[in-house]
């Protein structure tokens, strides 16, 4: 069975339909990328897939013995997040929230896990730093490992390189691709078309007056790929 699979799924944003008689499915390992115009409905689809949208109709199925709760989520961040006055361990360990239930204290399994991922995405020498001192690279990659601690299957990236130069975002690309090869299906929200062809499996192109869902040959060789010509500007 599918991670993900979307059936004729509509939503609607400010009581207008953004999204409408959608279905696509996401199989494990795949990268999905989700491009489209702005206001095509890329958020409001985010929402839906983290249970904080509701669908007008149409189904939202999770497979593989995923629970909607155990999607790993890296939302875009605001300034005021960006400012936030914890430490990096403080940051990366609140991704095991939900696994933590009702207990007050994090267990040695969870905090493991902190660290393990901390590793993983090379900022152990920060861990004891505050989050607000931080660049904006350094920031993404411990809310990467804060993602990391809430899932092993899935991850959910939100324009995940906003605002970094071109050096940081390569090097934050790799590792979300690697973290990928490992095992972890990624489904990314962006508006770089270029990196999106260069590590996605699959294309979910969202316009105002359609959709695309296909592998990337199969985006290239479509209509869809028109977007390319002067709509991936405003994804």
């Amino acid at each position: 069975m599918a991670l993900i699979k979307t059936e004729n799924l509509t939503l609607s944003y400010e009581n207008m339909t953004v999204i409408e008689n959608l279905s696509f499915e996401v199989a494990s390992g795949d990268y999905l990328c989700i491009v489209g115009e702005n206001g095509s409905g890329k958020s409001t689809l985010v929402k839906a897939l983290l249970g904080l949208k509701k669908p007008e109709s149409g189904l939202i199925e999770f497979g593989d013995g995923l629970l909607q709760k155990e999607i790993g989520y890296l939302p875009q961040q605001t300034s005021a997040q960006r400012d936030f006055p914890a430490s990096v361990f403080e940051v990366v360990i609140s991704g095991c929230l939900n696994s933590r239930g009702l207990r007050p204290f994090y267990s040695t399994k969870e905090r493991k896990a902190a660290l393990e991922n901390i590793e993983r995405l090379g900022i152990t020498e920060l861990k004891s730093r505050s989050y607000r001192e931080l660049s904006g690279g350094q920031q993404q990659r411990v809310l990467l490992a804060r993602a990391l601690c809430a899932t092993k299957k899935l991850l959910l990236l939100d324009e995940p390189v906003t605002g970094l130069d071109p050096m940081v975002t390569a090097e934050l690309y790799e590792l979300i691709a690697g973290i990928n090869k490992s095992g972890v299906t990624i489904v990314m929200v962006t508006h770089d078309m270029q990196s999106a062809l260069k590590y996605a499996s699959h294309i979910l192109c969202l316009t105002e007056s359609d959709s695309f869902f296909g592998d990337v040959s199969e985006f290239l060789e479509s209509g869809a790929s028109d977007f390319l010509k002067g709509g991936a500007k405003n994804a």
